[in-house]
């Protein structure tokens, strides 16, 4: 299961080494949703993943209580370390109007993956008012 948490590759590195490297051949980019764990990040890198997606969610459900600095930091340095071994860097789940404004001081990041938030929205103000509304609290 990944949607609650990110995946676990250290403990799936044979099989997501040889899932990475089909999908290298057949020219599909992978990406890996993983929690900000240096050391997952790190077995991300070695197995030849281009892209991590850093869960979010552990910070998005901390906003408002005092672990929510510590999950941004979690965040931060796991970012900085993923760039530092060539990682792409994306973010998601859990991302809304609300938190967006700190999670995109995240360094590194190269896209944030926001649907829920957006589609909820959607669904009072239309589709086109919720995406200008996400991409102005992102592009302050």
């Amino acid at each position: 299961m990944t949607t609650e948490g990110g995946l676990d590759v250290i403990a799936g590195a044979e099989a997501i080494k040889a899932c990475i490297d089909s999908m290298k051949k057949a020219g599909i980019e992978t990406s890996l949703f993983i929690d900000a764990d240096i050391k997952q990040i790190e077995m991300a890198a070695k197995l030849g993943a281009p892209t991590i997606e850093l869960h979010t969610g552990a910070y998005a459900l901390a906003y408002g209580t005092a672990r929510r600095s510590m999950e941004f930091k979690r965040l931060a340095l796991g970012a900085i370390r993923a760039h530092e071994l060539g990682l792409k860097v994306n973010a998601g789940h859990g991302i809304n109007y609300v938190n967006v404004d700190e999670v995109i001081t995240i360094p590194h990041l190269y896209e944030l993956n926001i649907g829920h938030s957006i589609m909820s929205r959607a669904m009072f103000t239309g589709i086109e008012e919720a995406v200008a509304l996400m991409k102005a609290r992102m592009n302050p």
